[in-house]
């Protein structure tokens, strides 16, 4: 996706030496990173890396150490305030089950001042779900579907998703994303997606934030990316020559050997054999795997 021209509003999401800790176990070691107006953040890191603290923190859900600012408040303190502006979506969907799907859709209108029941209703329409159902008759997809419906029809600055495709077909998810591109997506607006799959994202997103044990180990732009890290596919005699230039990543599959570069000059990346960029994925088990520290300038 291209990248909209830079705000001159305060940041959606900053985050300055953000440290989290559960008794003698340090989750999140100072880390840093800004989520300005009009972007698409991917938050990617293994399980137990930090991401959920980190979301945690930035809807008010728990305490830390360091300095938070989301829309210009401290979260923790100002967490009913922000929920106004602030919409999220999490890996379970956690809805009253009792209720018809209207009857939901009635209390938000009640209790939410930034719902907008029309966006919910067009969303449901691409689906099976009927108003009169109860939501306890749902199964595990029209659940997640229902779940997104009511959070993507809240008039939000901050959309937070954790997984938010979590038990859904392939074809929904496709839809959902294409959705959140081209219907919700505006220059006003921030998104922040957490996910395993990241290559059915990878077009939507504006920046990339890699978190490892607890430390960001990558903080770029999608165009800095690209700019930045280079996949070759090394013939066999160029392999010696290749690994003196120090590939951050190299393997072998089917008998081809493929490296990954980190600031290598494109005229020696093409004279070691076929060039591209890493996918997020591909970039993703690169930099998993290494020791050092390859933070991205803010």
């Amino acid at each position: 996706m291209q990248n909209s021209e830079p705000s001159t509003e305060l940041p959606i999401v900053q985050v300055r030496g953000l440290s989290k800790g559960y008794g003698k176990t340090k989750v999140l070691h100072g880390i840093d990173f800004t989520i300005p107006a009009g972007k698409i953040y991917g938050l990617i890191g293994h399980n137990g890396a930090g991401k959920t603290t980190a979301i945690n923190t930035i809807l008010g859900l728990t305490n830390y150490e360091g300095d938070v600012r989301v829309l210009g408040l401290e979260p923790f303190a100002n967490r009913a305030e922000l929920m106004r502006d602030i919409a999220f979506i999490s890996d379970v969907a956690s809805l009253p089950r009792f209720l018809k799907v209207n009857q939901l859709l009635n209390l938000m209108e009640g209790i939410h001042p930034n719902f907008v029941r029309q966006n919910a209703e067009q969303m449901l329409e691409d689906t099976d779900i009927r108003g009169t159902v109860k939501i306890k008759s749902l199964s595990k997809g029209m659940l997640a579907q229902l779940h997104l419906a009511v959070v993507m029809a809240i008039d939000a600055r901050l959309l937070v998703l954790d997984e938010p495709t979590l038990g859904l077909d392939i074809t929904f998810r496709k839809k959902f994303y294409r959705r959140l591109v081209e219907d919700y997506m505006s220059e006003n607006r921030s998104i922040l997606i957490t996910t395993h799959q990241v290559d059915e994202i990878e077009f939507l997103l504006s920046d990339l934030i890699f978190i490892r044990e607890g430390d960001v180990v990558l903080n770029a732009s999608m165009d800095d990316i690209s700019q930045r890290f280079v996949q070759v596919l090394v013939s066999a005699e160029q392999v010696t020559q290749a690994m003196n230039k120090q590939p951050i990543f190299s393997t072998k599959q089917l008998g081809q050997n493929i490296m990954i570069f980190d600031g290598l000059d494109m005229e020696t990346a093409e004279s070691f054999g076929t060039t591209s960029t890493p996918s997020v994925s591909d970039l993703f088990v690169a930099l998993m795997e290494r020791k050092d520290d390859l933070r991205g300038t803010q």
